[in-house]
This record gives C-alpha cells, structure tokens and sequence, in this order.
C-alpha cells in the first residue's frame, strides 16, 4: 500500500498527534495501523512489506519518527528544532545495518516517505521553517536510497553541512520545493536507472532493445544535463540519428526516449520532457512489408508438401494462421496447445522459462482448421508425438533456418524488408480486410490493451475465444 498522509476519514494525519500505533499480521506479513489521538476512526494502514517481525519492528519505528519528525502538529517549531530532528533521521538512515529482506523494504519505505512529504508541502499550511524541513527532508530521502545502493557519499555531505550550519543561518527558500539532486544526469545514467526499474518485468529481447537504442541515445547527447535539456538539443539529436538510419528506425528509437523521459517526469528526475512531436513521420513507415496473398498461399503449398514430422512445415503454418513472432513460436511446449471450450489454441505465456515480449503479448490464438489448407489433426499428432518443446532448435538457429527457407521458396531478397516477421504484417492485413474490430484484431496479434482476459478458467474465456475464432474464420475465408 502507498504512503498517504490522508486518512480514510479525509483527517490529515501528518497534522495531528498520533495515538499508540498498532501492529498486525496478515498472510504472514506485518502491517502498521495508525490513528489521531482521541478519536477511533479516520485511522490509515501501511504495509510493513516483510514477514519478518524484527524487520516489522524496526521499519515501523522509522516510519514513526519520520512522521514526527518535522512537528506539523507544532506551526511553531524553530529551524534549531527541526534540524536536530533531521540530523537524526539523516545519521540513521546513514549507519543503520541491513539485511536483504530490509534493504527492499526500506528502497519501498523511503519512496512512500518522499511522495508523502511532497504532498505535505503542496497542500498543508506549513510555516517556513516547516517547509525548510521538508526540503531538506526530501534531500535526505534521495540520498539514503543511494545509501542503499552502496553510495553514501551525498548522504555523508549532509550529515556534515547540518552539522556544521550555523542555527541563526537564513534560508532562502527555493521556488520548487521538489528537490532534485545536484549533479548533472545525463541520458545515460537516466536511462540506467529505468532499466534496472524495468528489467524484472520486461521480456529478454525488450530488454536487448531498450539497451540499445538508450546507448545510441546516451552517445549522441554525451555529458547533456537532461535536468537542463532544450528542444534545440532534442531537435539535433533527431537530425543526428536520421544520419545513415530509416525514418522508420529513427521513430522507433525516438519512441523509446519519449518513453524513457515521461518515466522521468512521472518519477520526478526531470521537470519537463520536450519530445512532443519529435517523431518523423515522412518516410517513417515500417520498413518491414508483408507478403501477398500469393506469397502466403505459395508458402502453404510447401508446407503441406512437407512430412507430417518435420518441424518446418509447422512452423511455417502456424507462422501463417497465427501470426505469431518467431521467438514465441520456437519456444512453445505440448502444454501450450490445449482447448478452451470447443476451439484447440495455441498459449503464448512466460511458464518454463519461457520470455514474451511484453505483457499484452501473453495471449492464446485460436488455431483455424482448414486455413490455406492447415490440417489441425495432423499438427495434434505432431504435438503428441513432440517432446516436451514442439520446436527444439535454439534461437539463432531457428530464425536462420526458417528464413532462410521463406527466401528458398519465395525467392526473396535477404534485405529483411520480407521475413518470417512479415506474416504478422500479412495476417494483420487479412484481419483488416475482413473489417476486423481493432480490439479483437489486437487480441489476436498480442498487441492488446489488456481489457481482455485469457485465463483459461475464467468465466468468460470460452466466449472470448470463440470470437476470436470467427474473426480468423472471416479473415481466412476472404482471403482465399
């Protein structure tokens, strides 16, 4: 649960004194519940995030005193006060030990605590000194979650300028009280930071991706200060990447770094994005075409030539009916062909081991007997008599060999702009011809918004299938 400083009621927790807080377990992790004092409602409750009570223990009492520390109860509060508080805070966050299970926890607390703490000084009516606090609470915030990643040296400096200040010192207070930190960030360490934010969740060959393009990125801007970047600056790097490179490449790479930036907005890094627009649009079409309808059927015909057990008539003819990309063809199991209610599918999923490309590419695709002459029998004996991958070639391989056949049998150039990846193009096209709704065409090629489940023991799973199905069906018939 995030850190909100407002209660259920609306009372605002980060004005009011608090009652003795509570502590519970749930499913084997820990919680904290806290109230205002003389009252039982308008309580809040936080997950502790740990199954481990010392761990339990110690994180509730940090967040305790972080919630008292800046005396929001106390308008009167001297900058003396308040600077005693955070030079404790910062001393604990800078020698306190950890463990694993309480460095993920506190990397989560201490992102709870700065959203917190820049709510407050948005809306409450703090004093100046109050407001002093949070800023500088802010920094500490920033700081100990570098600690964390082995780097204590902003949070030493600090400790050591709180230390050192004089108390009759005057502030004057910045314009944005959202503290960024000091030091240039250039694209490179920026785009660093999303990926190692983004890297659990995302497929290996997205990762492979956002790599490179965040690396010709991070070459052409050099040492740019991003907190400082212009449109000028984004406007040459677009003309820098159009050197040697399509429309179509430089789009996608440009798409990246819209994504990357409004990550960092969103995340508080930079104020402003300024990647609006940038994209190319002349000549930015997708270089990669898809087949003809004579090309499709010409690519069947082999296919059904082929031995019932030979992997690349298979492959060639769910490549065809289903449009699916190679990777996730190559790594399908026996246990990835099943049947939701009548219709036999084909699962993309991550199970095994196996990667996707994002999340919407999970999906099932229903298998069309008959399709340019797919026969649905034959393809389930081969999957009987599979091991337990249908397709046992590795990566390299499989992509070299399939298309290279595609090249033997249709005679096309090998300059990529035709490949197995374009009987995507070609399904989509068939899928748009039959006029297709958007929704389920996206459905069917994984690139879905989500709005669909595919669980196959949901309710509703053999009702969606089922029009999936019939889209094929259509697209099929039309086509031929």
């Amino acid at each position: 649960m995030t850190i909100n400083p407002r209660s259920q009621t609306g009372t605002n927790l980060l004005q009011t004194a608090l009652a003795k807080p509570y502590h519970y377990r749930r499913s084997g992790r820990y919680y904290l519940r806290l109230r205002p004092q003389g009252t039982t409602t308008g309580f809040f409750t936080l997950s502790l995030r740990t199954t481990d009570k010392a761990t339990a223990m110690t994180i509730s009492q940090e967040i305790l005193s972080t919630l008292k520390a800046y005396h929001f109860d106390n308008p009167a509060a001297t900058w003396e006060e308040l600077r005693e508080r955070l030079i404790e805070i910062a001393e604990s966050c800078l020698t306190m030990a950890h463990g694993d299970s309480s460095l993920v926890a506190y990397e989560m607390i201490h992102d709870e605590h700065h959203e917190a703490l820049r709510e407050a000084s948005a809306k409450l009516p703090l004093s100046v000194n109050q407001q002093r606090a949070v800023g500088k609470a802010l920094e500490i915030i920033e700081a100990a979650q570098e600690r964390l990643k082995g780097r204590p040296g902003k949070l030493v400096e600090i400790v050591r300028d709180l230390k050192g200040e004089s108390c009759g010192t005057p502030v004057a207070l910045s314009p944005s009280l959202s503290v960024l930190p000091s030091e240039p960030l250039t694209f490179k360490a920026l785009s660093a930071l999303y990926m190692d934010e983004h890297k659990e969740y995302a497929g290996a060959k997205t990762v492979r991706d956002t790599t490179s393009d965040c690396k010709t990125i991070s070459e052409i801007l050099g040492d740019l200060d991003m907190k400082n970047h212009t449109r000028e600056d984004m406007k040459n790097l677009r003309a820098k990447l159009l050197e040697g490179r399509t429309a179509s490449t430089v789009k996608k790479i440009l798409t990246r770094l819209s994504t990357v930036m409004k990550w960092a907005v969103n995340n508080d890094y930079l104020t402003k994005a300024l990647t609006e627009g940038l994209k190319p649009t002349k000549g930015a079409e997708s270089s990669r075409k898809a087949f003809s309808q004579d090309q499709v059927k010409a690519l069947m015909a082999y296919a059904k030539a082929l031995p019932v057990d030979a992997w690349q008539r298979w492959a060639l003819s769910l490549g065809v009916i289903a449009g699916t990309r190679i990777e996730e063809l190559r790594q399908l199991t026996k246990a990835d062909v099943k049947q939701i209610g009548d219709v036999w599918v084909i699962d993309i999923n991550r199970n095994d081991g196996k990667t996707a490309k994002t999340k919407n590419a999970l999906r099932v695709i229903p298998l069309t007997d008959g399709a340019y002459g797919f026969d649905l029998k034959a393809f389930l004996e081969f999957v009987q008599g599979a091991d337990s991958r249908l397709f046992s070639l590795g990566a390299g391989r499989f992509s070299e060999l399939l298309n290279g056949l595609i090249r033997d049998v249709l005679g096309v150039k090998a300059d990529r702009t035709q490949t197995f990846h374009s009987l995507r193009h070609s399904l989509a096209g068939a899928l748009k011809a039959a006029e297709i709704p958007v929704g389920t065409a996206e459905s069917i090629l994984g690139h879905a918004s989500g709005s669909i489940s595919y669980d196959v023991y949901g309710a509703g799973s053999a009702v969606e299938v089922g029009r999936m199905a019939d889209a094929l069906g259509k697209a099929f018939s039309i086509a031929k």
